[in-house]
């Protein structure tokens, strides 16, 4: 329950809340007490944060490794021209933002990459994980954690003007794993290939935050039981029964958490050379199709054996990718900008 002293300023603050019924004022001390985890802190991360700091989660968790850019302001609410022309990173960026939006909350920044060796120290202790991120590698590596240590995580994505989320929690609903056995094969589309609408991801966003809230409060009962995608573009929306848990799922069946152990972990720093091996397995590309995808943002040369691209925003970056999925990113020889750099020009 509230405390007598906390009651003026939470009666004020968050007055709206406290009038609706089913978060009431127990439902307002819940959120005061809860620490959230934004796993990704771009367009979906951002709105995410600014709707949960002003809903009074008490302390947000925020988790991103990239840097503010001017390309980030058309859809990622937090930042501003500012943020980008200090090339601030995203996490402390947002913490910045969110102070002067909400300083009774505590806000957590963390610039870093979420890997099978720090995941428990970002994840650790947190009530709710909400997904923020652009690649199927983290996801999977987080629905990993979240089934291990039995935290409701909320996937997320969005792209175009499409978007779509569903809730997981462990012992109770599939996992990411069981309903997507094997990540998408082949190219897939990207906020550089095909864009993004701004409202997309906030449709995105608030269904997340919906359901975090609801968790956060106790109020199970109001979960939303399915898998909802829309297009918000041609106005097509769909809802879909949640698939039941598989018993022979290898994550929440099976309990065989290869993510969290870095089985085929895909990023590799390659000795002396100021570069990044990335595999993707199971990922066969076509190398025409990607050149001519890849056209609009950089120097493109490439035959049937491999591709360089030499993207025009990243420079001195410069990619090699081959047919089975593999790339070399020189340039650089930390793994989370190299990871963040296939995310952006190959997809997830």
């Amino acid at each position: 329950m509230l405390h007598n002293e906390d009651m003026p300023d939470i009666a004020n603050r968050y007055s709206r809340q406290l009038l609706f019924a089913p978060l009431g004022a127990e439902g307002q001390a819940r959120l005061v007490r809860a620490r959230v985890a934004i796993v990704g802190c771009g367009a979906l991360g951002s709105a995410q944060a600014e709707m949960l700091a002003r809903a009074g989660v008490g302390r947000l968790r925020i988790i991103d490794r990239d840097f503010v850019e001017a390309s980030n302001l058309q859809r990622q609410s937090l930042f501003d021209e500012e943020d980008a022309e200090q090339h601030l990173p995203k996490a402390i960026a947002a913490e910045r933002r969110l102070a002067r939006v909400n300083h009774e909350i505590v806000i957590e920044p963390r610039v870093a990459d979420v890997e099978p060796t720090s995941i428990a120290a970002l994840l650790g202790e947190c009530d709710v994980v909400v997904d923020g991120t652009d690649n199927f590698e983290t996801r999977y590596l987080i629905n990993d954690f979240a089934v291990a240590h039995g935290v409701p995580w909320i996937y997320g994505a969005a792209v175009g003007a499409r978007g779509a989320t569903f809730t997981i929690i462990p012992e109770t609903t599939a996992c990411l794993s069981c309903v997507f056995p094997q990540p998408p094969a082949g190219l897939t589309d990207t906020c550089e290939s095909v864009g993004v609408l701004g409202w997309a991801v906030a449709w995105v966003a608030a269904q997340q935050v919906g359901e975090c809230v609801k968790l956060l409060a106790g109020a199970r009962d109001a979960l939303r039981r399915s898998w909802i995608s829309g297009d918000l573009w041609s106005n097509q929306f769909r809802e879909l029964a949640a698939p039941a848990r598989d018993r022979e799922c290898p994550t929440c069946g099976e309990r065989n958490f290869r993510h969290l152990r870095g089985d085929d972990r895909a990023a590799i720093t390659l000795c002396g050379r100021n570069a990044v091996q990335i595999h993707e397995h199971h990922r066969p590309l076509d190398l025409a199709q990607l050149s001519a995808r890849l056209g609009a943002h950089g120097e493109v040369r490439s035959n049937s054996f491999a591709l360089r691209f030499l993207p025009r925003d990243a420079a001195p970056i410069e990619m090699t990718v081959f047919p089975d999925g593999r790339a070399l990113i020189q340039g650089t020889t930390e793994t989370a900008v190299a990871r963040s750099l296939y995310a952006r020009y190959l997809g997830a």
